[in-house]
């Protein structure tokens, strides 16, 4: 009798938690769906207008300071998706303001020709829109951080059309080695209805058709070579990242010089490099990679320093698609001089840096699955764990900890963690 009670208080206390997760993926999946349909047609739709109109290039620098004012109107200067990770982390509360200010700062970036892609952008507004629905369910500390994580699965979803990848991406990103498992069920809940959105107003889910080399000993050995020399453009596009990102501000501690000055300097290197090729997100670019097998040799460089010059100045947007750009066009060009179809090597060069990027192998191994339909899956996936393991301990996120080691089956403590970054740097 006492085990029946037992199952009986069980099997309510899983009912009223489901309907929970219910009320909240529903709202957090239709709110992030829909605004993540809007902003994919807006930077879509901005994309063609530039190439329409290269003369808007020139307007990046009045755009830099539409974009500071907008922040300094809404108080969100310095806000980005390091909060969003540490609302999940610490319950740190996220403005619902920071979803006007990104939204609209990523659309003046692409408009006007900066280097940036769109998903850190989707990770603030979407882990923005999850803590304040949470809030507003009055939801506890600990579930509002899952409201957040829903709210990135399902902005992330209704971007790219990978709801398996987002709800992962969401539940991992923030501590390498520790996974947020209670959060699957309304992350994944939400994916799927922002997904629903997107599709249903007609925008495609993103896919490459890809042709994969049979799975031998011999491919398996060029792969690892392929995942070694990932690792190290991972870490330069890491390092590059932080490293402006820190040294340009103290060259130009103001901002509204800094991003005009760096609108300037954008749109002279554009010219240098070639107008067109590196502004905005390279979707382009990457598709020819993937699917032509067609990149210059110095592109991977060329968007890696682009990049790093557009986010550090303070124009919006984020860097998981130039995390694609860097990856595609960098395989395109060396996997065919270890031997392995330009194509092909571009798709492993695309999952295996952004997965050194972020350091979230599970989530970039599926988004191997979704992006490319399974073509290759066992390949792409030793690439992405070779360059897991040696892209070291520090990634996109300064926020992100590691919770185990990535070399060795240890858990790292508070203070080793410290000191393996420090070594690294």
């Amino acid at each position: 009798m006492s085990n029946f009670n037992e199952f009986q208080r069980a099997a309510k206390a899983a009912i009223r938690v489901a309907l929970q997760w219910f009320f909240l993926a529903i709202p957090t999946g239709l709110i992030c769906g829909l605004v993540g349909t809007l902003f994919h047609l807006s930077v879509e739709r901005v994309t063609e207008l530039r190439a329409d109109q290269p003369w808007l290039l020139f307007l990046l620098p009045a755009a830099g300071l539409l974009i500071t004012a907008l922040y300094k109107a809404t108080k969100c200067e310095g806000v980005g998706t390091n909060n969003v990770i540490r609302a999940v982390q610490s319950g740190e509360p996220v403005s619902i303001l920071l979803v006007p200010a990104i939204f609209f700062g990523t659309v003046l970036t692409h408009l006007c020709g900066g280097s940036a892609g769109r998903e850190g952008a989707a990770l603030q507004m979407g882990g923005s829109i999850g803590w304040n629905v949470g809030t507003l369910l009055h939801l506890k500390d600990h579930d509002r951080r899952t409201a957040t994580i829903s709210g990135m699965a399902a902005f992330f979803s209704a971007l790219f059309g990978t709801p398996l990848t987002a709800a992962l991406f969401a539940m991992m990103v923030e501590d390498v080695g520790l996974t947020f498992t209670s959060a699957f069920v309304p992350a994944f809940t939400s994916a799927l209805i922002a997904y629903g959105c997107s599709l249903a107003f007609g925008i495609a889910p993103t896919h490459f058709a890809i042709t994969a080399p049979e799975l031998t000993v011999w491919t398996a050995f060029l792969v690892i070579l392929l995942g070694f020399a990932c690792a190290a453009v991972s870490r330069l596009f890491c390092g590059l990242l932080h490293f402006m990102e820190h040294k340009v501000p103290q060259l130009l501690p103001n901002p509204w010089l800094r991003v005009f000055v760096g609108g300037v300097a954008v749109i002279a290197f554009s010219y240098l490099f070639g107008v067109g090729r590196y502004n905005g997100a390279g979707m382009g670019v990457i598709t020819a990679a993937v699917e032509q097998g067609e990149a210059l040799p110095w592109d991977f460089l060329c968007k890696i320093f682009l990049t790093a010059l557009t986010l550090s100045c303070g124009f919006k947007g984020g860097e998981v698609v130039p995390s694609f750009f860097v990856g595609a066009t960098f395989g395109c060009v060396f996997g065919p001089l270890l031997g392995l179809p330009a194509g092909f090597a571009a798709a492993v060069g695309l999952v295996s840096i952004f997965c050194g990027a972020t350091n979230a192998l599970i989530p970039s191994i599926l988004m191997g699955f979704e992006l490319f339909s399974g073509a290759g899956l066992e390949l792409i996936a030793l690439g992405c764990g070779i360059c897991y393991m040696l892209s070291g301990h520090h990634g996109l996120y300064s926020s992100q900890t590691f919770v185990t080691n990535k070399l060795r089956s240890e858990y790292m403590s508070h203070k080793l963690r410290h000191k393996v970054k420090k070594q690294e740097e």
